[in-house]
């Protein structure tokens, strides 16, 4: 069988201020798929494929219910394995694999970024067809992607002897890191190099002998975090201390640098990674000035740039080659040229421990969302969305009160010892110190204001006394 593994451990830096730690690019709509987020589109590609099995998701503890949520709407199976910390795809893979076993110990995995873009998916499909054979013999295939242009943002495989007359698969002879220039140029103009997709082919019995092999830390780590795994509602845990001990390590390096069975299939589908900004100005559709334009956004005398408006109108008059966009609490201007360094705006905000850095005004939880409006020392104004069937913890504050007022939807709301149903323009006010709990028994998302008042408005003000969500 066929079982998906996607990976879905990064952050995104490169991609602020739209992509934070705690909602990174892969569960944003970035790049076509319509409403559907990278991860999901990651996901729908995979249809029509062979022998296809459900999934394995790898990722973050602090992503968990997101990942949920997003198959959830795609009404996918899937073992969503929570890493306590991120050690890199080698580890990460050694779990999939693990877990796949459990259920066929002929289990081949299709290793997949959940934040890449696949245009031409049918060509994707068609190296995925041709490296299943190989996989199937014990090698270790990955993707190639046939260079467009000289790119120093990714790294490159070079192929060694053919492995088919049609030049349909290569022996690996050679995984180079990202280059300048000069050197992507050479490797271009050689015809024997590819951009490295992070896309693997393999049986998980084979990958996991390799792992041994050449890494047999990170094998013992995993094995034994593997080995105490327990399941948390949809989530399987592994033994937190076991996996931190292991190296962080890629798969690169670990196991496709040094093994002998290693097979790199050609594809030219129309890939991206979404690495920065430029990247998704080069591959969306430009104006006549070669300008994108996405949101509200009003221009005069601008050329070949990017401006994107999240929350309100952006307007630009005389720039070329820059980058503008804007969230409800952060703005990005960058030259074009300059959008990989994004990421050290990142550490500094993450140095100064700046909220901007990990979360936007709206903060997803399991049971919706919440979005400060205002805050100013002793009050806070929210919205709050609750999703239908779902249901917040039963919890108290020891420095706040509260006052919910429902505006869409019917709320049934646990106040002390009475328990309350509400609907729009019906109000309620929470006591500092009382047990409350706030759900939504409709078929539609439940809407409330909610004003704090009080001298501490910290989030870590909760004291749950009951929650479905294990929190």
């Amino acid at each position: 069988m066929l079982v998906p593994v996607l990976l879905s451990g990064g952050v995104g830096s490169r991609l602020w201020p739209i992509s934070r730690e705690l909602y990174p690019k892969q569960f944003l709509s970035l790049m076509g798929g319509g409403d559907h987020t990278m991860l999901q589109q990651t996901w729908l590609r995979l249809e029509g494929l062979p022998e296809l099995q459900d999934g394995i998701v790898v990722c973050n503890e602090k992503h968990r219910f997101l990942v949920a949520e997003q198959l959830r709407q795609l009404q996918v199976e899937s073992k969503i394995i929570l890493e306590p910390q991120g050690r890199n795809t080698a580890p990460a893979v050694a779990l999939a694999a693990m877990q796949a076993l459990q259920q066929d110990k002929d289990a081949v995995l299709l290793v997949l970024p959940a934040d890449h873009v696949i245009k031409r998916e049918a060509l994707f499909h068609d190296a995925v067809n041709r490296g299943l054979a190989y996989a199937r013999q014990g090698a270790l295939v990955t993707f190639g992607v046939v260079p467009g242009k000289a790119e120093t943002g990714y790294g490159y495989i070079q192929r060694g002897d053919a492995l088919a007359a049609d030049g349909g698969s290569y022996q690996v002879k050679h995984f180079a890191e990202k280059p300048d220039l000069a050197t992507a140029q050479s490797y271009c103009d050689s015809g024997e190099y590819y951009w490295n997709s992070g896309i693997f082919l393999f049986q998980a019995a084979s990958y996991l002998e390799e792992l041994q092999k050449f890494a047999p830390n990170i094998m013992q780590a995993c094995r034994k975090a593997f080995e105490n795994t327990h399941n948390d509602l949809d989530f399987v845990r592994v033994d937190e201390q076991a996996f931190a001990s292991s190296p962080s390590d890629s798969i690169d390096y670990a196991v496709m640098e040094r093994t002998e069975s290693g097979v790199v299939i050609p594809m030219d589908c129309d890939w991206s990674d979404v690495g920065g900004w430029s990247t998704l100005w080069e591959v969306e559709p430009q104006d006549e000035a070669g300008n994108v334009r996405v949101g509200d956004v009003v221009t005069h005398d601008v050329k070949n740039s990017y401006l994107r408006s999240e929350s309100r109108l952006v307007s630009a008059v005389g720039i070329e080659d820059m980058i503008v966009v804007e969230t409800a609490d952060a703005v990005l201007v960058a030259e074009k040229g300059r959008v990989q360094d994004v990421k050290e705006i990142v550490l500094q905000l993450q140095a100064q421990g700046r909220k901007e850095v990990s979360s936007h005004t709206v903060v997803y939880r399991p049971w919706g969302s919440y979005e400060s409006l205002v805050e100013d020392g002793r009050f806070q104004v929210k919205r709050i969305i609750v999703n239908p069937g779902h249901t917040l913890s039963l919890q108290m504050h020891h420095h706040r009160a509260e006052h919910w007022i429902v505006v869409k939807g019917t709320a049934r709301i646990i106040n002390d010892e009475k328990e309350l149903l509400l609907g729009e323009d019906q109000s309620t006010y929470i006591p500092l110190g009382r047990k409350h709990r706030l759900s939504n028994p409709g078929v539609i998302p439940l809407e409330i204001i909610e004003v704090q008042s009080g001298s501490y408005l910290g989030e870590d003000d909760i004291v749950r006394f009951d929650d479905r969500y294990g929190r």
